[in-house]
């Protein structure tokens, strides 16, 4: 999000008008939230993302000419700061895997309460994660490789189970990894702190060093990297 503008701009991609037209009323009674256009199908939702750029986009994954998760990789490679959070009535482990690999920042089902969708949306904006549904977790598992080497390794270099290398400007400590991994959550800081038992600003602090060393901008892609990479438990 422009950090000039506090409003979240959004697109609306579905093939079903009456889902759009229910979603957008919602959506627009929301003072920090505009929908900024609709799209019917996966060609259409990677042309309007070009045209508005917009924040964030709501996207189904079963829509005529692409798919949703081949929209989402098609956007994310023009548009890499555009955030994409999946809405489907489909709770599929595959589904959630592909999307995640895709690097969309959540995976929402359709029959979600929309005060859960609405937070869902702040939060990714804000730089969080959210993939809400049953198989999220069995999901991340079956993403899992080897962990990261730890504090105390004399290697830098984590190397993926697809074999591609990340290369770390220095290791990650064993406190680092574990916010890392909570990241991966779609957990907040004051949920971490708790979980950790210590303050949210040395959470804050962990944050800000996991995003140098990663080399990422945001949480958002330091999740994707802990995803991609196998480093979740």
């Amino acid at each position: 999000m422009n950090e000039t503008d506090s409003v979240i701009r959004i697109i609306l991609a579905d093939d079903q008008a009456l889902i759009r037209q229910g979603i957008r009323y919602i959506l627009d009674l929301q003072p920090d939230i505009q929908v900024v256009a609709e799209a019917s199908d996966g060609n259409q939702a990677v042309q309007l993302a070009e045209q508005y750029q917009p924040d964030l986009m709501l996207m189904d994954i079963q829509m005529p000419g692409q798919t949703g998760i081949e929209a989402t990789r098609t956007i994310l490679e023009r548009l890499p700061h555009t955030k994409i959070v999946l809405l489907t009535t489909f709770d599929v482990q595959e589904y959630v895997i592909e999307g995640i690999r895709a690097g969309a920042s959540g995976y929402l089902l359709k029959d979600i309460d929309m005060s859960e969708m609405i937070q869902g949306i702040r939060s990714v904006c804000a730089g969080g994660a959210v993939y809400n549904t049953t198989n999220a977790g069995s999901a991340l598992i079956e993403l899992v490789g080897r962990p990261l080497p730890l504090q105390g390794d004399n290697t830098s270099t984590f190397r993926a189970p697809q074999g591609s290398q990340l290369e770390l400007i220095e290791p990650l400590t064993e406190r680092e990894l574990e916010v890392l991994q909570a990241i991966a959550y779609g957990k907040r800081n004051f949920e971490i702190a708790d979980e950790l038992y210590v303050s949210e600003s040395t959470v804050k602090t962990h944050v800000h060093n996991l995003i140098q060393k990663l080399g990422v901008k945001d949480r958002t892609q330091a999740a994707v990297v802990a995803i991609r990479q196998g480093m979740v438990k």
